[in-house]
């Protein structure tokens, strides 16, 4: 029989990774890879190593719609990746793409972020 996973009594997480383009997505889609900024890695890294799931819905800033959402498949490393071409970029991690499809923020208007004054999630 397959042991348990030891952190599958701990919380599910969810994030909105902006991208300064759509081009980004496309990378990341492609070779199942993310990298953010420095700022964000301790959330992420965090996140991983203390809940069962980190999901990530990814957003092209003015794009108006969500891009898809993925589930973070590693920890961030030390290495950074060519792909991004643009400074200020971490390391990288796996993420595991489950949909790739474009929806509009309206159809999400229902759902308050509670940990944000209870503003729209988009």
């Amino acid at each position: 029989s397959k042991s348990p996973s030891p952190r599958q009594n701990m919380p599910v997480r969810y994030f909105i990774m902006k991208s300064s383009n759509l081009q980004n997505i496309d990378i990341s889609q492609q070779k199942g890879i993310w990298s953010t900024t420095p700022s964000n890695e301790r959330k992420l890294n965090a996140a991983f190593w203390e809940s069962s799931t980190v999901y990530l819905i990814f957003s092209v800033q003015g794009s108006g719609c969500f891009q898809g959402f993925a589930r973070m498949g590693s920890a961030i490393g030390c290495e950074k990746s060519q792909d991004w071409g643009s400074a200020g970029f971490g390391g990288v991690f796996k993420v595991e793409w489950i949909r790739k499809e474009s929806i509009p923020f309206q159809f999400a208007h229902h759902l308050l972020n509670p940990w944000n004054d209870s503003k729209k999630v988009q």
